[in-house]
């Protein structure tokens, strides 16, 4: 299984094959780093303050996202497909929004969360979960990108092998009137 230089060598199955493993191993990563910030943000003070509750309830609900896209990816159902974009959607753009706190309104965010730790240690673990959010924020994209092919894939080979996409509208158009009883035929 190595990288071929020649593209018509590669079959539309070990293109989804490859797809499908990338987008596991994004979701592995997602999960990893949602719980180190979660650990992070613990490190800041044990017991959180509603700040830092919904800080971890955003890195849970990633989790979440995370595990939903592995069960999309082994399922065929869309219900899982569903859920885990629209999970991802929503943590990736609370991601986003944080990591900006995070790096912009550090001192404040670091007030909110009324942390234990001296302010100097604790800016610096706090930027170290605002560059996982960071990193959250983009692999979460690529696992939307990811999610939209690994579809596509199915959606063009139709489950058993053969291409779910046989006909042009058109032409099961023109045939489904064939069967009516018009007075003109097409």
């Amino acid at each position: 299984m190595g990288i071929s230089l020649n593209p018509n060598s590669q079959s539309l199955n070990g293109s989804h094959h490859h797809t499908h493993k990338v987008f596991l191993y994004c979701n592995y990563i997602l999960l990893g780093a949602a719980s180190s910030c979660i650990f992070l943000t613990l490190s800041l003070r044990l017991l959180p303050s509603v700040c830092g509750f919904f800080f971890i309830l955003l890195h849970i609900l990633t989790i979440a996202g995370a595990i939903s896209g592995c069960a999309a990816a082994s399922s065929d159902s869309s219900r899982w497909y569903g859920a885990h974009m629209v999970a991802t959607v929503l943590t990736a753009i609370f991601q986003g929004s944080v990591s900006v706190l995070v790096f912009t309104r550090t001192s404040d965010f670091l007030g909110k969360l009324k942390s234990y730790v001296r302010e100097e240690d604790g800016v610096v673990i706090l930027k170290l979960a605002g560059g996982l959010c960071v990193l959250i924020f983009c692999l979460e994209w690529v696992v939307l990108t990811l999610a939209f092919f690994l579809k596509y894939y199915a959606y063009v080979e139709g489950g058993n092998g053969t291409p779910a996409v046989r006909r042009s509208a058109k032409v099961s158009q023109e045939e489904d009137l064939k069967d009516w009883p018009w007075p003109f035929q097409v």
